[in-house]
């Protein structure tokens, strides 16, 4: 396996994103702004109300992963799909993105993950996640060859949910830290955080390099309302922790230093795949080299061109804007 910048491990996921009145939110009894993990009934009954959709490869990594790889950074991904046609979509999708995918497809089983994601005026999305395939992605998944060549780990929380997948990051980490490489997780929603605050805290506290959350991420893994409060104690716990705070910017924390990033104005129409893209610009600029500010600024940027239009992967050279908005 040649050298890599990221590799990213999480749900592979096809996502199907369609717009959105509220009526249908509370038609289906969905939480505004959330993520519900739903089973086949549920997924076909909304999928059949939903209005026109477009599909994409998608999961939470697996958007940082292309918008890193746009960002000129060399990645792979990890994640089970099946041997179907929504898994043929993710994966052409995916390696047309510039991302290597080398996990083998489930045979039998599970179909492949999709998240139907619906988004309303005010830009809100609210996700409904039917995992399939993606719950039976284990230790056995795990390619030690690309973990070992990846400057960073990049894991998802959503992926946290089934305890195989637990134990896959555990491994994960070990051949990591083995190779003298680095971890990063990202939280992904207050509510796996809740599910799993004691399992995270652990890994955040001994696995983790780098830990990606929002405000309300941090704020649950810490049970506080105070992201004050929070920022303090993620900043005694994991070497460097990127926190992010919608229109208020960015916190970037080491051990000894505080680095507060602005927010990079622009019109918001969709908040899909914003943590997501800023983890990307993060990531990209610190694989390259770049100083904390420096990778705080093209997280910034790459966030911001993620809720500038309908969808969570990159529609603007990223290059460009990162290099223009000195």
């Amino acid at each position: 396996m040649t050298s890599l910048d990221i590799l990213g491990i999480g749900n592979a996921i096809v996502d199907v994103l369609a717009r959105s009145e509220d009526a249908f939110l509370a038609r289906h009894g969905m939480a505004k702004g959330g993520m519900a993990l739903i089973g086949p009934d549920d997924a076909e009954r909304i999928y059949g109300d939903m209005g026109p959709g477009v599909e994409s490869s998608g999961g939470s990594a697996a958007n940082t992963c292309a918008v890193a790889a746009a960002l000129g950074a060399k990645v792979g991904y990890l994640g089970k799909v099946a041997d179907d046609a929504l898994g043929e979509v993710f994966r052409h999708d995916i390696t047309a993105a510039g991302v290597t995918f080398p996990t083998a497809p489930l045979a039998g089983g599970a179909p492949t993950a999709r998240c139907l994601i619906l988004v309303t005026p005010d830009g809100q999305r609210t996700m409904n996640t039917f995992l399939g395939a993606c719950v039976t992605f284990g230790e056995a998944d795990l390619d030690h060859d690309a973990i070992a060549a990846a400057q960073v780990t990049y894991l998802e929380g959503y992926l946290f949910d089934p305890p195989a997948a637990q134990a896959a990051f555990r491994g994960a980490a070990r051949i990591a830290h083995a190779a003298g490489r680095r971890v990063a997780i990202t939280l992904s929603d207050p509510f796996c955080v809740e599910r799993h605050r004691d399992a995270f805290r652990a890994f955040v506290r001994d696995e983790a390099d780098i830990l990606f959350a929002n405000e309300a991420e941090i704020c649950a893994l810490y049970q506080t309302d105070n992201f004050d409060a929070a920022a303090t104690i993620a900043q005694s716990e994991v070497g460097l922790a990127a926190l992010t705070r919608s229109e208020k910017g960015s916190l970037i924390l080491t051990s000894g230093a505080a680095h507060a990033v602005a927010a990079e104005p622009t019109t918001v129409v969709d908040t899909t795949g914003a943590g997501d893209a800023y983890a990307a610009g993060f990531l990209a600029a610190l694989t390259a080299g770049r100083e904390l500010a420096e990778c705080g600024r093209w997280a910034s940027v790459a966030a911001a061109e993620a809720i500038s239009h309908f969808g969570a992967r990159p529609q603007a050279d990223l290059m460009a804007l990162v290099g223009k908005a000195r």
